[in-house]
C-alpha cells in the first residue's frame, strides 16, 4: 500500500535506515504510516466537514506543500484497479497563500515529480493548517 503514497527513492532510503541502528524506529514509523493510510477517509466520506476534516498525510517540495484528507476508494472501473491515482485535500503552491485551495490531487502526479511525504507529520484540521497559513 505504501508504494502508491511514498516514491521509489524515499522509500528506498527509509527501508536502508530499517537495518541500521535506528531499524526499530524506522519500522515502527512504516507500519504507523500503514495504519494512518488503511484507516483515512476515502472518497466524499469527508464531505460537509468543511475546516474541521483532518488532513492525515503532508506531502512537500520546494515552497509547494499538500495536505490529504481524503484518498480515492477506487472502482471496479478503473483501468488501474487498486492504484492510489487522486485523493483530495488543501494544497499551498508556491508559497502563495492567498490562493491556496481545496481541491483533488493526483498523488501519482507529485510523487512522479519529486514531493516527499513527510514522515513527522502530525494529522491537524485543514482549519488549522489555514490559520497558519493566515488563510482565514
Amino acid at each position: 500500500m505504501l508504494e502508491n503514497f511514498i516514491g521509489k527513492s524515499q522509500m528506498a532510503a527509509i527501508l536502508s535506515y530499517c537495518k541500521g541502528e535506528e531499524g526499530e524506529f524506522y519500522r515502527a514509523m512504516l507500519e504507523k504510516l500503514e495504519n494512518q493510510i488503511a484507516t483515512m477517509p476515502k472518497t466524499y466520506e469527508t464531505d460537509g466537514q468543511g475546516e474541521a476534516a483532518f488532513a492525515t498525510l503532508h506531502y512537500f517540495y520546494g515552497g509547494s506543500d499538500w495536505w490529504i484528507v481524503e484518498k480515492d476508494e477506487g472502482s471496479p472501473d478503473d483501468t488501474l484497479q487498486g492504484q492510489q491515482l487522486q485523493a483530495f485535500g488543501f494544497a499551498c503552491l508556491n508559497g502563495d497563500k492567498e490562493n491556496a485551495e481545496l481541491g483533488y490531487i493526483n498523488i501519482e502526479e507529485l510523487i512522479s515529480n519529486g514531493v516527499e511525504l513527510d514522515l513527522y507529520y502530525t494529522p491537524q484540521t485543514i482549519g488549522a493548517i489555514m490559520e497558519r497559513l493566515g488563510k482565514l
